[in-house]
């Protein structure tokens, strides 16, 4: 029988190998380097504050994203009268290096998503950024995994249609002028 001091040592143990996907993921939410922080500190601390609830040997990764994500979701639902504090403009550069028609893209990329709705997003960082399975996913939303493969297409296709420039058809140059 484990004590919750166990518990609260086994999450901790773990902990330091989810931070950088749980980074990338409170960064894709938020938009906003600061609120991705805290997102990210209030993740960690109810993780920790609540290592008992965790049924081992769950998947550690889920649960914490599940954290995360109603987290995220009750810090919306607060500051839904309050205006957004950072623009996807102001959020830096991404910090790998990169030439111009990279960053270009990125940067598009990352503006284009921030488009999508907030579902369609978040499905779209947990498979392709975060590389998690479906079934994960779902749990993670909790959302049925046909839910998440129906917004993963929608989120992939309305991100394919911003991120395409517009459609020019070449010149027509058989015909006299």
């Amino acid at each position: 029988m484990s004590t919750p001091a166990d518990e609260t040592k086994d999450v901790a143990d773990q902990l330091p190998q989810h931070l950088p996907a749980l980074r990338r993921y409170a960064r894709a939410l938020t938009g906003d380097v600061t609120a991705a922080d805290d997102l990210v500190q209030d993740c960690v601390e109810r993780a920790l504050s609540r290592a008992h609830l965790w049924r081992r040997p769950g998947n550690l990764r889920a649960w914490l994203f599940t954290i995360m994500h109603n987290l995220n979701a009750n810090n919306r639902r607060r500051a839904a009268a309050r205006p957004r504090l950072a623009a996807i403009q102001d959020v830096p550069e991404p910090s790998w290096p990169a030439g111009q028609v990279e960053r270009l893209t990125a940067s598009q990329t990352l503006a284009a998503m921030q488009r999508l709705s907030e579902p369609h997003r978040e499905v779209l960082v947990l498979i392709a950024i975060e590389g998690m399975a479906y079934i994960e996913a779902a749990a993670v939303l909790g959302v049925p995994p046909g839910t998440v493969m129906s917004r993963l297409s929608r989120a992939r296709e309305h991100l394919r249609q911003l991120t395409d420039g517009p459609q020019t058809t070449p010149l027509d140059c058989t015909s006299a002028a």
